[in-house]
């Protein structure tokens, strides 16, 4: 694992023993009672402090490269970024927080010139780190690789709390024998450690949702792609993501 790599992975860590913090206290703490945002989607506490944690930690690992975070974002602080950059969502999966299944991560990736180069995607709850670099992807120490389906079909993993039927259409076309549900960006990482096929997605992402576990899945052999085969790339206008599809090795 590379320094960049190992650097992040330690950056998560620390900001994920702040969401456990919060997740421990529990939301009848009043603690974390989310708050909605203009986008609908929620926000508590704990997204505020891991994303603190995480950008002081960035700031002082990386001088001067531009870092693009969720609850920065949502305030209204956008940054025009072109090279090199970060993204972070301090806590992928507040949905998944809040209902208490330990579905949620802390994301961080690095892009160069729209490719996630690095990344790391820790589930706290689970104990699950998953990290990438140009050396392979890692579960802690461990390397891991997307598979090659099987002959009789693909196993699908989709979002716990985003079903929308488009995807569910998209996902028609392909040879689906199995569906498994998981929250926040540990999709991609199941596909990167061979415990699914494909993950796609036709509702609304923002580019911090999957650059990092893009960037697992990129490194374990995998690809991600929007659904007309075409890359997906980050540092777009508005850093949101059309619909698309990550898949193991074909």
């Amino acid at each position: 694992m590379a320094a960049t790599a190992q650097i992040l992975a330690e950056i998560a860590a620390r900001a994920g023993a702040v969401v456990m913090r919060h997740y421990q206290a529990g939301p009848l703490s009043g603690k974390d009672v989310a708050r909605i945002k203009t986008d609908r989607s929620p926000v508590t506490d704990a997204d505020e402090e891991a994303e603190r944690l995480i950008l002081e930690e960035l700031a002082r690992a990386f001088p001067g490269v531009p870092v693009v975070a969720e609850e920065e974002a949502a305030a209204g602080h956008v940054i025009a970024v072109a090279g090199r950059f970060f993204l972070v969502d301090p806590l992928d999966g507040t949905k998944e927080f809040l209902s208490g299944n330990g579905e949620f991560t802390v994301n961080i990736a690095e892009v160069v010139d729209g490719v996630p180069v690095a990344g790391v995607v820790f589930a706290p709850a689970q104990a699950r780190m998953f990290c990438a670099d140009a050396g392979g992807a890692f579960e802690g120490a461990r390397p891991i690789q997307a598979r090659v389906a099987a002959a009789d079909g693909l196993i699908a993993v989709g979002s716990r709390s985003h079903a929308d039927a488009a995807t569910a259409e998209f996902l028609k076309t392909w040879p689906v024998k199995q569906f498994i549900s998981a929250g926040s960006s540990l999709k991609f990482c199941l596909v990167a450690a061979g415990e699914a096929d494909i993950y796609a997605r036709g509702g609304r992402t923002m580019e911090w949702d999957t650059a990092a576990g893009h960037a697992v899945l990129r490194a374990a052999g995998g690809s991600v792609t929007r659904w007309d085969g075409t890359p997906l790339l980050y540092g777009k206008a508005g850093f949101e993501n059309p619909s698309f599809v990550a898949r193991g090795r074909v």
